[in-house]
């Protein structure tokens, strides 16, 4: 039996829209309007554009595209995210920036990343951290599993992320200044940013849908749909993701990464990282955490509308609270995904034929 739920706009707090930059892979108006067939009631564009969004103009332009699929853009950490000066923060905070984020790149300077954090704390602002130190990734592209062998693929270890989530809780601890960390992939992670959220820091973390859908030790393939950054977790690092977003620790996010076809499809050594999801998210989510997992519904879109205002500046909170969007959705009605149909103007998605409950109305 069909039942429909409507709650709070959910808000996807970790999307990539080329643009501008690379309009093949997606435009504004294209990722907007998979926001909105995804059931998404605002979104936060990361700023790997380019050019990079580090200035006012950029976060303008992306502020001017119209859709009742609210655009929150964020900015750069550091100026054209090359990590070596910071951006003008408090420029870019009055000028409507949702938060700051070098995502795509790691701020390596321990220094320079506690200038940032006090600055930003400064401002009431979070700074989100792609946690992925790549002085330790190195030329990994993918965890240790047995497709890594078979392939002989070069190895990401886990430890490229957990130390530097301990850096930047750290930071957070000295500073004050909110944090979260963007797409936490493994158990070791999971339990730091547990941890410190006892410890009562200001720290946030997301899941995405992939990172608890699939695991490395599962894939037999050299398929670059499963290629992103950070890599896929194994098993028990899902096992640890799924139950941390059941405790309340992690909320919902997509990294929705789209890319042209001839970027995704030269296997996992040379392709790019990312995978489109936008229009997947809340099915995938609902059926593996409500369905198999046992969350209760209010708990599981609380993780889509609620937790992820924690990140976003109070202005557009403010904003948010104007439009007051919606997100309905209907269950008992598994169907199948069929990517041929995607609003996207990509195709790097690894759901095409998977079957899913909990759809967006």
């Amino acid at each position: 039996m069909s039942e429909r739920f409507s709650f709070p706009g959910f808000i996807d707090v970790h999307v990539h829209f080329r643009d501008p930059g690379i309009p093949e892979a997606e435009t504004t108006a294209s990722g907007l309007a998979a926001a909105r067939r995804g059931g998404f009631g605002a979104v936060v564009t990361m700023p790997n554009t380019v050019p990079a969004c580090d200035s006012v103009e950029l976060l303008e332009y992306q502020r001017s595209f119209y859709s009742s699929v609210l655009l929150f853009p964020s900015a750069c950490i550091t100026k054209g995210r090359a990590g070596r000066g910071l951006a003008d923060l408090e420029r870019l905070a009055e000028a409507g920036a949702a938060l700051f984020t070098d995502d795509g790149g790691y701020v390596e300077s321990d220094r320079l990343m506690e200038e940032a954090m006090t600055r930003a704390a400064r401002l009431d602002f979070c700074v989100a951290d792609h946690a992925l130190d790549h002085r330790i990734v190195g030329p990994g592209v993918i965890r240790d599993c047995p497709l890594a062998k078979k392939c002989s693929l070069p190895v990401i270890p886990a430890a490229a992320e957990i130390e530097a989530v301990r850096r930047d809780i750290s930071v957070c601890r000295v500073t004050g200044c909110k944090l979260h960390i963007q797409h936490i992939s493994t158990a070791e992670g999971v339990e730091l940013v547990r941890d410190a959220q006892k410890e009562g820091l200001p720290v946030t973390a997301e899941a995405t849908p992939h990172h608890l859908l699939f695991a490395c030790d599962e894939l037999t393939a050299d398929d670059a749909n499963f290629k992103m950054a950070p890599p896929l977790g194994n098993k028990e690092d899902r096992f640890e993701l799924r139950k941390a977003v059941k405790e309340g620790v992690l909320m919902f996010a997509t990294d929705h990464a789209p890319h042209p076809a001839d970027k995704k499809t030269i296997g996992f050594l040379k392709s790019a990282n990312g995978i489109t999801g936008l229009e997947i998210a809340v099915a995938s989510t609902y059926t593996v955490m409500v369905l198999e997992e046992g969350m209760s519904v209010d708990a599981w879109a609380r993780a889509w509308w609620e937790m992820p205002r924690k990140v976003l500046s109070a202005a557009s909170i403010e904003r948010l609270n104007a439009a007051n969007p919606t997100t309905s959705i209907v269950t008992g009605e598994r169907r199948a995904y069929d990517l041929s149909s995607s609003l996207s103007l990509s195709r790097n998605c690894p759901y095409d034929k998977m079957s899913f409950d909990g759809w967006p109305l």
